[in-house]
């Protein structure tokens, strides 16, 4: 189970709007206890996809690894990351699933003619053969 505190989904969530028509990035900065996540914090990403921003984006390894450290200086951890899916659904595409880490939720936000509409979280198997959805805890948007 992930759950997102107030601030962080708000950043989501204007994260994802101000950069429709294109798919936004970031990170989700938190706790894990056991199955238990808390998200205290979100930071957002550049898009660093080289093609249509629409349908896709991509995470520098570099700016990854800045935001790790910068979480364990807050002595937190990098728990999740999160995407926007504008003009479709919250779901985990192929393409989702080929580039995830298993040990990182992912949220899906689906963006509708720029406006939040929905959102789901996906955990990746360690094969990334699948990614069963993961019950989402987040503020009424």
């Amino acid at each position: 189970m992930i759950r997102i505190e107030d601030a962080p989904w708000r950043d989501m969530l204007a994260h994802a709007q101000a950069a429709y028509p294109n798919e936004c990035c970031g990170v989700m900065v938190g706790l894990a206890e056991g199955e238990e996540k808390t998200v205290r914090a979100a930071v957002p990403l550049d898009n660093a996809f080289e093609g249509e921003q629409r349908e896709r984006y991509l995470l520098r390894p570099e700016d990854l690894l800045r935001a790790d450290r910068e979480a364990r200086a807050r002595q937190m951890d990098v728990i999740g990351i999160y995407h926007s899916h504008p003009d479709c659904g919250a779901y985990f595409s192929k393409t989702d699933l080929e580039n995830s880490c298993p040990w990182y939720s992912f949220v899906v936000l689906s963006v509708q003619n720029g406006r939040f509409d929905h959102a789901a979280s996906f955990l990746p198997n360690l094969e990334r053969t699948a990614a069963p959805e993961e019950q989402l805890l987040c503020p009424k948007s």
